[in-house]
């Protein structure tokens, strides 16, 4: 027997399984409309890729994935596109999120799909890729994405490989049916991410006890694979991941830390089924296996169902009571929520739906004062301290919350459960946590509006600066000019001559004065009279040009303008400067007159 360890608190609620596993998995069919939202997993939503009125075929991917932690979504069957809206999702606040919408079509026609035929031929980045293609995300938890789970270093040591069949929730008995069914499709799979993630030491399978038939299919079938079928006494919440690891290898995973971290992989059956069918035939994530059960359901069983099915299509299926039941649960007795409407669609994590009547489940009772007893604290299998958490969180006091770890709480609800003064606990720390978690996004927003806040001042502060520079350049310029005016209003008589000569000689060969002028400047080496004998120079010249030079010349000058604009508008742009409007639209009035002067060149030749 290999020796197994176990875990610091938890319950023993009743199990109420038999309810639900006496019969086979069974198909839910296909409804009339399925609803896919685009967030099913934990990470940035998917971004739909179809239009409505699109025709879509079945694994078809609908929505892309967005950023490294993100799946694609893919249509569960043929259909049509009608709507991409909100829409009604399962979560605890009854919130609507952006959904596609699709008309199932009847036909259930698939898209061309191929598996990989030896997958050990086939290098771990591919795997993983086709892993992330598929859509597939952790069934069993909070949806994580398996290529990104899977994903992990070369030089990342993995001893241990996982594969988690606890189920310990009550009522839930998807995995157990999906091990005694399907026992060799889940060996399969763990074949594959053996081959991935190279475990050095050991490939476990942790099964509760209490689930014989499933412990026994599995050995069946792991015959000869190295793989290691381990059942250990049932309590909940066995079935978290770091409980899990603490029961099986003896190892605690450090506070905030992961599990590759102790080198330990883990993964759920659902989730190593999925991988299993994307590699070896290519199928993405579309259906999953859901628990229907509870007192005001004619008929408790799994249903292997379309994800995007509404709930309404799986009660109508399991014979629902709507008058005999006390309310709807997505998800367990102690981690569920309870559901708004029942319209919301199945996705990746629906491991279950309850419909539990008055008496199986009542109502919460009011929560009375807190009797300091203690019970909750040793009924935490994390080893928090839920009592000093309850007060920090009424109190608001979110430093402290987190100095007492309030992030390692995995949400089990043991605390609640054994709290006899029946106060919601968990719904405490939820609350806490979200309130946490947007602080800190929004002390994250606070810097970036603070750093754009900066640069912009800076942007300001510099423009400013360049335009005081310009303009006392500009003063010094007309100074200058100003003064060369003056001197140039003493020239002797003499020079005064020159300049006349030169200026007659431009009127029958202004080409050869340019070439005078520029080889001989003018007498005393002075600008400002170089400069006046070249402004003359070209302004009696280009009185003396034909019409076909002059319109060439207006051709030159507009280009040369243009290309100057243009590198101007380019040095504004990148700088941010505020100048850019400005210039674009100089630049507009340029290309237009630069196309009239070229036309009225073309005339000018054509005429002639």
């Amino acid at each position: 027997m290999r020796k197994v360890w176990d875990i610091h608190g938890g319950v023993h609620p009743p199990e109420n399984k038999e309810q639900s596993n006496q019969l086979a998995i069974t198909s839910a069919g296909i409804p009339d409309q399925l609803v896919f939202p685009l967030s099913q997993h934990i990470g940035t939503p998917a971004a739909p890729i179809v239009a409505v009125g699109q025709k879509v075929l079945k694994g078809e991917i609908i929505a892309e994935a967005k950023g490294f932690v993100s799946v694609p979504v893919h249509a569960s069957t043929s259909g049509e596109v009608i709507a991409i809206e909100q829409r009604n999702i399962a979560h605890p606040s009854g919130m609507a999120a952006p959904c596609i919408v699709i008309q199932a079509d009847g036909k259930d026609e698939w898209i061309e799909h191929s598996g990989i035929e030896d997958y050990t031929a086939v290098d771990k980045a591919e795997l993983l890729n086709r892993i992330r293609q598929a859509g597939i995300a952790g069934m069993g938890g909070a949806g994580f994405p398996s290529a990104v789970k899977l994903g992990t270093r070369d030089d990342q040591v993995i001893e241990t490989l996982i594969f988690n069949g606890t189920e310990c929730e009550p009522y839930i008995t998807a995995d157990d049916m999906l091990m005694r069914e399907r026992a060799e499709e889940i060996i399969a799979g763990a074949k594959i991410l053996k081959h991935l993630v190279k475990p050095t030491k050991e490939t476990i399978i942790g099964v509760e006890d209490n689930k014989p038939e499933g412990i026994a299919a599995l050995e069946k079938a792991a015959q000869g694979s190295g793989i290691e079928i381990v059942s250990f006494p049932t309590k909940y919440p066995s079935g978290g991941e770091k409980q899990l690891i603490q029961i099986l290898t003896g190892k605690e995973v450090p506070s905030g830390g992961l599990p590759a971290q102790v080198g330990i992989v883990c993964q759920n059956l659902g989730t190593t089924v999925a991988i299993y069918r994307a590699i070896q035939f290519g199928e993405p994530l579309i259906s999953r296996i859901t628990t229907v059960t509870g007192e005001a359901c004619e008929q408790n069983r799994n249903y292997e169902v379309l994800l995007g099915s509404p709930i309404s299509h799986l009660l109508e299926l399991s014979g629902y009571q709507q008058k005999k039941a006390s309310r709807l649960i997505m998800g367990g007795p102690m981690m569920g929520f309870t559901l708004h409407s029942e319209t919301v669609p199945v996705v990746k994590t629906t491991n279950c739906i309850m419909a539990p009547s008055a008496k199986e489940i009542p109502p919460p009772t009011p929560a009375q004062a807190c009797i300091r007893c203690g019970m909750c604290a040793e009924a935490c299998p994390v080893s928090l301290l839920p009592q000093q958490m309850y007060w920090f969180a009424r109190g608001k006091e979110y430093e402290k919350l987190e100095a007492h770890n309030l992030m390692d709480c995995i949400e089990c609800g043991a605390c609640s459960y054994a709290c006899p003064s029946n106060i919601p606990l968990v719904q405490y720390y939820r609350a806490s946590k979200a309130d946490i978690r947007q602080q800190k996004q929004d002390a994250i927003k606070a810097e970036q509006s603070k750093v754009r806040f900066e640069a912009r001042q800076e942007r300001i502060e510099r423009q400013e600066a360049e335009k005081e520079a310009k303009r006392k350049a500009r003063k010094a310029a007309a100074e200058a000019r100003a003064a060369g005016n003056a001197e140039a209003g003493k020239v002797d008589a003499v020079q005064a001559a020159v300049e006349r000569a030169k200026a007659k000689k431009a009127a029958t060969d202004p080409a050869q004065v340019a070439a005078e002028t520029a080889a001989d400047p003018a007498p005393n080496g002075d600008a400002a009279k170089d400069a006046i004998a070249r402004a003359l120079a070209k302004r009696e010249a280009a009185s003396s040009m034909t019409d076909e030079e002059r319109l060439l010349n207006a051709v030159k000058a507009l280009g040369k303008r243009l290309d100057k604009t243009r590198e101007k508008l380019a040095t504004a742009q990148a700088e941010g400067s505020d100048t850019v409007e400005i210039l674009t639209e100089t630049l507009a009035k340029l290309e237009i007159k630069l196309v009239d002067a070229k036309q009225a060149y073309d005339d000018h030749q054509q005429k002639n």
